[in-house]
């Protein structure tokens, strides 16, 4: 009998630690983006200073920007914890079409930004200047999300079927129109991730896919800049102080930063030997200033970051398959966009536009980043408490 209660007793022990565990996990996404995104401001400060003096601004003008774009999106990263998950979901078709209209703002109207050629930011009066791909992401991971699970819109069968596929494609061709390469490829990635999680059938995928293969290459051969890109990628001896230039001098500020890094600060490709280095390079002046161990640290922070949405997206698989979708959806965003950023920065890509979320200079692209985490950390929460209503 004594045996039998200490049994009982283990497994109520184990259950209850399991949840303690579990509960811990909201506490523990917010101690990682509140890191990242203290540690983002501070390399973006460390690897910007020198190129804002260099163009006659403040030695803050980056980190101040940046910084006013994180407490927006905090204030908005909170505000969405409030609002009921039934608003989210009728938050999909609106949040599509919004991205459809700014993104053709920026193609057709004087509002549309043009910077190197590509025409990708907006500027609309009173709001600060944004890129309307960014908002296209977190609309099309919305929308999937609420696609795949209503019921509404099972009872149309062959629709359910082609409509997210059909308006992948065009939110997809409409961010290649503004000479967003990457960040296209980016979506369709991410899009079509959350297209085989939410279980469409593959041969619908596929057959996208094969659709948009013939356009696309012709699409990334049709600009000279880009076959030189691909050529000088392929063969880095052919330009090696032309299009190969950052990519070298990426390589060398990682080499000469070691184990432990020159400290902060006391990087020195910052001084114009890294071309756009607070930009989608930043990781080469942060691993410079930081070494190896600092890439380690913020590659744990970001792997932490997958196992907690990921884990969350298990857990609420069965319970809630909209906010299961959403997880999988801004966790796949997030750690994916990492990925390309470190092998562009390698050398294991050609350079392109790609930034490192947290750290990269770009207003629009954090702010989205944090109001993506305050609604993952939802789901995170949603999966802690066990709570098959959840909060609706």
């Amino acid at each position: 009998m004594a045996a039998r209660d200490y049994s009982d007793w283990y497994n109520n022990e184990t259950v209850d630690n399991r949840t303690n565990s579990g509960s811990l996990a909201p506490f523990t996404f917010i101690c990682i983006v509140v890191i990242l995104i203290m540690t983002g401001l501070l390399m973006l400060y460390s690897s910007s200073y020198a190129e804002a003096a260099a163009n006659g601004q403040p030695h803050y003008y980056f980190v101040l920007r940046q910084g006013i774009f994180a407490l927006l999106g905090i204030v908005c990263a909170v505000a969405v914890n409030f609002i009921p998950v039934k608003w989210i979901k009728l938050s999909a078709v609106p949040l599509v079409a919004l991205a459809f209209i700014t993104m053709l703002l920026t193609l057709l109207t004087p509002f549309g930004v043009t910077v190197m050629g590509a025409r990708r930011w907006l500027d609309l009066p009173v709001i600060p200047q944004f890129q309307p791909s960014e908002v296209a992401k977190l609309a099309i991971i919305i929308f999937l999300a609420w696609w795949f699970t209503s019921q509404k819109t099972r009872q149309y069968i062959g629709w359910y079927y082609v409509v997210p596929l059909l308006l992948i494609l065009a939110l997809t061709l409409l961010i290649f129109i503004q000479r967003a390469y990457t960040t296209g490829i980016h979506f369709l990635i991410l899009a079509l991730a959350l297209c085989i999680a939410g279980r469409l059938k593959l041969r619908y995928v596929f057959t996208a896919c094969a659709f948009l293969a013939v356009p696309a290459v012709f699409y990334m051969l049709s600009e000279g800049y880009r076959v030189r890109r691909i050529a000088s990628f392929l063969i880095p001896s052919l330009d090696p102080q032309g299009l190969n230039w950052q990519v070298n001098m990426s390589l060398s500020a990682i080499a000469e930063g070691g184990f432990f890094g020159k400290g902060i600060g006391n990087g020195v490709y910052k001084m114009g030997l890294l071309p756009e280095v607070q930009n989608d390079f930043i990781l080469a002046s942060i691993i410079e200033e930081t070494g190896v161990v600092g890439f380690i640290f913020i590659a744990m922070l970001f792997v932490l970051f997958a196992v907690l949405g990921y884990r969350a997206a298990g857990r609420l698989w069965d319970r809630d398959r909209f906010a299961s979708l959403t997880a999988i959806g801004i966790t796949t965003m997030i750690v994916s966009q990492v990925a390309l950023n470190i092998a562009v920065v390698t050398g294991l890509l050609p350079p392109t536009g790609i930034p490192l979320p947290f750290f990269s200079q770009g207003g629009t692209n954090l702010f989205v980043v944090i109001i993506e985490c305050g609604l993952l950390y939802r789901m995170i929460a949603l999966s802690a408490k066990g709570d098959e209503n959840g909060g609706r």
